[in-house]
């Protein structure tokens, strides 16, 4: 028996089987992979989540994202790259290389800029106001969250949820409340691709049918436009310059973001001269930047650190954080609306999360079901594109006073 002894002590079994903690792990990163390829939910994230998950739980592997505690020396030194690779294996290395450095998500809004069209937004200056408005979720559950006993810092990880921005809920959760990235990570990105279900209950709560039957065409045929913009390509190339310097002026600590987002959309809006450039930044670079960011993301999410009752509090507070934006953009345009000759459809104001461009196709969905002849998707990206620089700012602002 002595031989089947020793192979049996050189299997994971054992120590598979000797508590329920990684099991649930394995099945929860089971589901995440169920979520992405089966549903189809957020797959370019999700799968390299749920198998980062899969990675980090499996016993004996090595895989797990160890406490930052762990890479220090004895006498205090804090390990270089090498000698965390060398003790805690190669998801440590490329954690703290990549994420723990707030390397991969301004790459990642890199990439995203460079896939950005601020026309909409740039045609439609005042929906974009909306996209401000649905950042109400973050500031919200910031408040609560404190309330109910999360440190200053954890309230704001938690509650840029509501901005409905994986990249930005990765990159504060990075700066402010490591520990939680994992929970945090997933539920934002779980939102995200859950948009289909949250908007329309919601848009249905609080607004009645002939609201959602605004027409906005109609509207502009009977309320034109008092100035056009003549020359469009012009106006796309100096957006990106002037509003990177103008959050530069008023957030700094929202420029890693803020900043990338826009160099990708000015290589993206000058056309040939930088296609090479704005290639590179939609294809190689972002594609690489999601697997590494999925895989070491979901490495975090092991037993020890996610099976706790505040990762139930983090699911809950990130999905009312969502919750709230939604409504809060819809009540601003409603408010609008009181004030207003020209109306506006409350569902633009539903998309001024950064969940682009999703949450603009469910919105358009809804009210083509009101009114088949009413299009809105140009009028939606107006205030999710906005959303997306709003999240950025919110996490600008939180990072200046909780950093």
């Amino acid at each position: 028996m002595s031989p089947l002894e020793r192979l049996y002590e050189i299997t994971a079994f054992g120590e598979l089987f000797s508590g329920p903690g990684a099991l649930l792990m394995l099945g929860i990163g089971v589901f995440i992979l169920f979520l992405g390829i089966r549903k189809k939910y957020e797959p370019l994230l999700l799968v390299p989540i749920g198998f980062g998950v899969i990675l980090a739980n499996l016993p004996g592997a090595g895989m797990g994202i160890v406490p930052e505690e762990m890479v220090f020396h004895e006498d205090g030194r804090h390990m270089n790259l090498l000698e965390i690779a060398s003790s805690h294996g190669i998801m440590n290395y490329l954690y703290y290389m990549l994420i723990k450095t707030g390397f991969l998500p301004p790459i990642i809004f890199l990439g995203v800029g460079a896939l950005t069209d601020f026309g909409p937004m740039l045609r439609n200056l005042r929906l974009s106001l909306f996209g401000a408005a649905a950042q109400l979720g973050i500031f919200s559950v910031f408040f609560v969250a404190i309330a109910v006993g999360f440190t200053p810092q954890e309230a704001g990880a938690l509650g840029i949820i509501g901005g409905g921005d994986g990249p930005t809920a990765i990159y504060i959760s990075i700066l402010l409340a490591p520990h939680m990235l994992g929970p945090i990570a997933i539920a934002a990105y779980s939102y995200m691709a859950l948009v289909p279900v949250i908007i329309p209950p919601i848009a249905r709560a609080l607004c009645n049918k002939k609201e959602l039957s605004i027409n906005m065409k109609a509207m502009d045929r009977q309320y034109p436009a008092k100035q056009e913009i003549r020359n469009i390509t012009a106006v796309k190339i100096a957006f990106p310059v002037v509003m990177g310097i103008v959050v530069a002026l008023f957030v700094p600590t929202a420029v890693p973001l803020v900043g990338m987002l826009m160099f990708g959309n000015l290589i993206r809006e000058i056309g040939v001269a930088t296609g090479r450039l704005s290639e590179a930044a939609t294809g190689p670079i972002l594609n690489t930047a999601t697997i590494f960011l999925g895989l070491t993301v979901g490495a975090t999410m092991t037993s020890a650190t996610f099976l706790d009752i505040r990762t139930l509090g983090i699911i809950f507070g990130g999905l009312v954080a969502f919750a709230i934006s939604v409504a809060g953009g819809i009540l601003a345009v409603k408010a609008y609306n009181l004030m207003a000759t020209k109306k506006i459809n409350p569902l633009i104001g539903a998309t001024g999360l950064s969940a682009v461009p999703m949450a603009s196709r469910v919105a358009s969905e809804i009210a083509l079901k009101h009114d088949p002849s009413n299009h809105l998707l140009q009028y939606c990206m107006a205030s999710n594109i906005s959303g997306v620089i709003g999240s950025a700012v919110a996490a600008g602002v939180l990072i200046a006073f909780l950093g």
